[in-house]
């Protein structure tokens, strides 16, 4: 069978890149993409049955993390099964025949903006940089008009895909450019025995020492905290949502670890458990 997974962006684009990747090694020979223009639209695919599947950006070693999504994962009920980490290349591409002189404007999703800008100003001050809705659509709205003095920056997969030429490979200012993708998938349900990996949502009670406490006690039972994100609660003075990821060798003790600190938060909401990529 054909598994639907949902990816924000369009062909092309990293998102396609993460989910081929992780399906391709999960022992998936056939895979269909249903492109997805928001982050909200992912969820919204799988809740009306167009997608079976969607892969979503959390973070990146450059551009930080994609807040906004971690408030889609407290919002809608579906659990994080898997991740994937793609090394992000980003290409400076335009229509064949071109130099990087002939290139007055670049067409690019911000954080690709954000990860090539040392780039341009050190190497092409001239070009002027426009934030677009996608990395890959850029590419392909410069090969479908057959733009000319326009560039965009996407994947070398966007390149070869829209018959573009890639005039700079792999511009990104930290060659250690990572991001973190998360997998949305029902239909997977690992062994509790290969868990290692938990991502959880949880407020605190507005007093000195509750967060502090709480970190205490997982370190207790040796849950190593690879991620803390605070996000202000509307309506809820100075009190904010924290969502934690969590890594941890055995999952009795993690259970336990969760059973001593579920009495001192509010709230908790497991996001989900799943085997980690690194």
């Amino acid at each position: 069978m054909t598994k639907r997974v949902a990816i924000q962006g369009f062909s092309g684009c990293f998102h396609e890149e993460a989910a081929r990747r992780f399906y391709s090694e999960a022992g998936e020979e056939t895979l269909e993409t249903v492109e997805c223009a928001t982050f909200d639209g992912l969820f919204k695919a799988l809740d009306d049955g167009r997608a079976d599947a969607a892969v979503m950006a959390i973070e990146n070693t450059t551009s930080g993390g994609l807040i906004p999504n971690f408030e889609l994962l407290r919002k809608y009920p579906r659990k994080i099964k898997g991740e994937v980490y793609l090394h992000i290349h980003q290409n400076l591409m335009a229509m064949p025949g071109q130099t990087v002189n002939d290139i007055k404007e670049v067409r690019t999703h911000y954080m690709a903006i954000n990860q090539t800008r040392e780039f341009f100003e050190r190497e092409c001050p001239w070009i002027h940089l426009i934030e677009s809705e996608d990395t890959a659509k850029s590419a392909a709205d410069i090969a479908k008009d057959g733009v000319m003095g326009v560039g965009a920056v996407a994947s070398a997969v966007a390149a070869q895909r829209f018959g573009l030429e890639i005039l700079r490979p792999e511009i990104e200012t930290f060659k250690t450019n990572f991001t973190r993708f998360l997998i949305l998938d029902d239909s997977i349900n690992p062994d509790k025995a290969a868990i290692d990996k938990a991502s959880l949502c949880f407020t605190l009670p507005h007093k000195p020492g509750s967060l502090a406490h709480i970190l205490t006690i997982l370190s207790f039972y040796d849950m190593n905290l690879t991620r803390i994100q605070s996000l202000p609660i509307p309506g809820r003075k100075w009190q904010y949502f924290f969502y934690i990821d969590i890594k941890f060798e055995s999952y009795e003790r993690y259970n336990q670890a969760l059973s001593a600190v579920r009495p001192l938060i509010d709230d908790l909401r497991i996001l989900g458990e799943y085997i980690s990529a690194l």
